[in-house]
């Protein structure tokens, strides 16, 4: 009879992290929007006028990370593609920035989504300009009447305006604003000055229509999200267990460590991508002999989203690139933040060698300078020169990338640093 019900008991657990992950990784699109129903509205209007009547339009959807941008998005297409008509005709063609890194690439893409590769053959695969000339007269060759809408979707699109001379967004635009292939370009952006990216030439073919989302979520619209996104559906098979989870999940957010677990993640991140992860982390602690998630377990989740990726990487630096570390801090007291060059830390280097130190022998400028350079592609020092071919290595500017408490956190937890080497540290942050 106990195996029997330790085995329910398991099923019961099973079934709760498979609801609850499913809701945490697959997040589905919501009925409408919430806190967006003004843009919504803007923006079906805009591609329905595309879609259905053939006008051609572009318009720019601006946010930070996780406000809602591709969410709005799919659910304006979402709507749009229920209609009949619409949902045979329309082209949707997404490009991203982070993955088309050039207009060369940009435009295989778009032949492929559109299925142009059949029509041309070998040509697909020819020169730019012929790759582009084909595309450009196979969108022009249409009239409102006649052709299929096509939705170009920029997602990342400030990156887009820094391929060369912006030919790609040149002629998208350029098609969207004559009076052939009904064409809608929408890029979403997360940088609100993306327009001043543009060219001029681009920038004149732009209707300049923008959409902004801005998180207007109060703290306690964030709370009951928690709640509800902890909660399991009406519909679980299992009442009792369904009862007692539920309450247990509302005892939990009214703890106050939980509430100022939960205002942390509040105000530094709103967007329910982190909010996720911190609730799947929270989950991933829960089994049959530990039935309910605890405050401790959100406490431990927090600490797991909170680290900071910075100072994990300065434990596994050699003591030669901390040394480094520590005279540039030593450098940006003494000029307040003025960027510096190696020479100036190598210089400030060899004096702690020759006043303080006993445990670091001197090593020759080339090592030294290898580890320097290994700090950068670390991404901890960053050039601030922008055209470095005229500069020597030696006397390029560069910027720190790390604050007192990370270089002062790791020394902590650095294994077996050597005493002078603290000692040092602690001179310099006076």
């Amino acid at each position: 009879m106990c195996t029997l019900s330790r085995q329910r008991k398991g099923s019961i657990h099973e079934l709760v992290q498979m609801i609850l992950r499913e809701r945490f990784c697959h997040q589905r699109l919501p009925e409408k929007p919430v806190g967006m129903e003004s843009q919504h509205k803007h923006l079906l209007e805009l591609l329905r006028r595309t879609a259905v009547h053939g006008e051609s339009n572009s318009v720019l959807i601006v946010g930070p990370r996780g406000s809602g941008k591709t969410m709005l998005l799919n659910c304006v297409l979402r709507e749009l593609l229920e209609v009949k008509d619409v949902n045979k005709n329309v082209l949707p063609v997404h490009l991203n920035g982070l993955l088309q890194t050039d207009d060369r690439i940009a435009l295989k893409e778009i032949t492929r989504q559109l299925n142009l590769e059949n029509v041309v053959g070998d040509k697909v695969f020819g020169s730019f300009a012929e790759n582009l000339a084909f595309l450009l007269e196979a969108l022009k060759k249409g009239d409102r009447s006649s052709s299929r809408p096509v939705l170009f979707i920029l997602d990342e699109f400030d990156l887009f305006a820094h391929h060369k001379n912006q030919t790609l967004l040149y002629n998208l635009l350029d098609v969207s604003q004559s009076a052939q292939a009904p064409v809608a370009v929408i890029g979403l952006t997360c940088r609100l000055d993306v327009l001043e990216l543009l060219e001029k030439r681009v920038k004149s073919r732009f209707s300049h229509r923008q959409i902004h989302l801005l998180s207007s979520l109060s703290f306690i619209q964030y709370l009951d999200n928690v709640r509800s996104q902890l909660s399991l559906p009406q519909d679980f098979p299992d009442t009792k267990f369904y009862d007692e989870w539920n309450d247990s999940i509302k005892t939990l957010c009214e703890d106050q460590l939980v509430v100022d677990v939960l205002q942390s993640h509040y105000n530094s991140s709103k967007d329910f991508r982190s909010l996720h992860l911190l609730l799947m982390l929270a989950l991933s602690r829960v089994s049959a002999s530990k039935p309910a998630i605890k405050p401790t377990d959100l406490l431990e989740a927090s600490r797991v989203c909170m680290v900071d990726s910075k100072a994990n990487i300065l434990h596994g630096l050699s003591i030669l690139e901390l040394c480094l570390i520590i005279a540039m801090k030593h450098l940006n007291d003494i000029y307040e933040g003025e960027p510096f060059n190696f020479q100036m830390v190598h210089n400030e280097f060899k004096k702690f060698l020759q006043r303080k130190s006993h445990s670091i022998h001197n090593f020759d400028k080339p090592v030294v300078i290898k580890a320097f350079e290994h700090l950068q592609q670390l991404e901890l020092i960053k050039s601030m020169d922008s055209s470095t071919a005229k500069i020597q290595k030696e006397y390029q500017l560069m910027k720190l990338l790390l604050d007192h408490s990370q270089i002062m956190e790791a020394l902590q937890k650095y294994p077996q640093c050597p005493t002078d080497v603290k000692q040092w540290a602690m001179s310099a942050f006076g």
